[in-house]
């Protein structure tokens, strides 16, 4: 038997709604008991109970397309209701201030989410995953900038076909997550590999910056506790680091390195200098980092403790020269990749910055 269910807001989006139920037809309709207001999970419309009235679609689901359905749907923060006057069921959503639809550039990483989201059903509750919509979130914005993926000249030109995703399990997700795949891929002479299992580990994309004063000929890095050390049985688990962050969903790498800029140093950055962006660690690693380097003035004085108390941070700044510096990476104390990076690129671009 199927049910009838009334979507508006968010749940009405195309794009959203094809990469949950398919193709279905739908049928225009209105609701009088329904307003759409800004979701408390982002910036996205959903519906809520109240006298107004909404325009929506109305759709009939056999069984296995509306459980599909309401897992995706509840798991970015909506609530089955009963829709008495379509007779109908419809999602609501807890928020605040009437908004009628999601910019473009939203809605590309709700519904890269939803691939995400939709890969779990069967594994997490949908209540667990909204729990975690953020880092879901951060994950699929990671995955629309990975659609943009640099040229390839001399590695393999990847095609749909070259790598087959048999299953995907997540055993761990909190702040961040492990996920393994049965995968296999095409070897360099055509022939499919075996299906091997392999892990990763998703953290999202993240950004690193390195404040630079030209005129002082100095730069600001900071210092803090790191678990990676902690985990390796390093007894030196304080690092010292560029200023560094992940980029949250909707927001540029340049706006997130401004961001963590004034979280973790109380630096207000403009003009930011382009250095790389890589996998610090491919193998075992979904995290990719954009780092910027960034000509600022850095008086005495400047560097502090800084840090978001609601993130637990503690974060130490250090002015140093140049030289002492490029002695730190010599001598080892420097010891993370985006720091050593940046600072290479920045001993071989010094005289034409200065």
């Amino acid at each position: 038997m199927k049910s009838r269910i009334f979507v508006a807001g968010i749940a009405a989006e195309a794009d959203l709604l094809q990469s949950l139920i398919g193709l279905h037809e739908a049928v225009s309709a209105h609701a009088a008991g329904l307003v759409l207001v800004t979701s408390a999970k982002g910036p996205w419309p959903v519906a809520q109970l109240q006298t107004g009235g909404t325009d929506g679609l109305l759709l009939e689901l056999a069984p296995e397309v509306q459980r599909r359905l309401d897992f995706g749907l509840r798991s970015l923060g909506l609530e089955p209701r009963p829709l008495h006057e379509l007779a109908a069921l419809t999602y609501v959503g807890a928020g605040a201030g009437r908004m009628e639809a999601a910019a473009p550039q939203v809605l590309a990483v709700l519904v890269a989410a939803m691939a995400d989201i939709l890969a779990l059903q069967g594994q997490h509750r949908p209540e667990a995953i909204a729990a975690r919509l953020f880092p879901v979130l951060v994950r699929a914005s990671s995955r629309v900038r990975a659609s943009a993926s640099p040229p390839a000249t001399l590695r393999h030109d990847a095609g749909t076909h070259d790598v087959k995703v048999a299953a995907r399990r997540q055993p761990y997700a909190h702040f961040f997550a492990v996920e393994e795949y049965d995968v296999s891929w095409r070897h360099f002479d055509g022939t499919a590999s075996a299906t091997v299992t392999r892990a990763a580990f998703l953290s999202g994309d993240a950004v690193t910056v390195l404040p630079y004063d030209p005129v002082r000929d100095r730069v600001l890095v900071v210092e803090q506790f790191r678990a990676g050390p902690l985990a390796r049985g390093d007894g030196q688990a304080w690092q010292i680091e560029a200023i560094a962050g992940r980029i949250d969903p909707f927001e540029s790498p340049q706006e997130a390195a401004r961001r963590e800029a004034a979280e973790e140093a109380g630096l207000v950055l403009n003009d930011l200098i382009f250095v790389a962006r890589y996998y610090p660690s491919p193998g075992a690693v979904g995290e990719y980092l954009y780092s910027y380097l960034a000509i600022t003035d850095l008086p005495d004085g400047c560097a502090g403790v800084f840090g978001m108390e609601d993130e637990a941070e503690d974060i130490r700044g250090h002015l140093i020269g140049f030289d002492a510096l490029m002695a730190l990476v010599a001598s080892g104390e420097i010891e993370n990749a985006p720091l050593i990076l940046t600072a290479l690129w920045l001993q071989r671009e010094r005289a034409r910055l200065r």
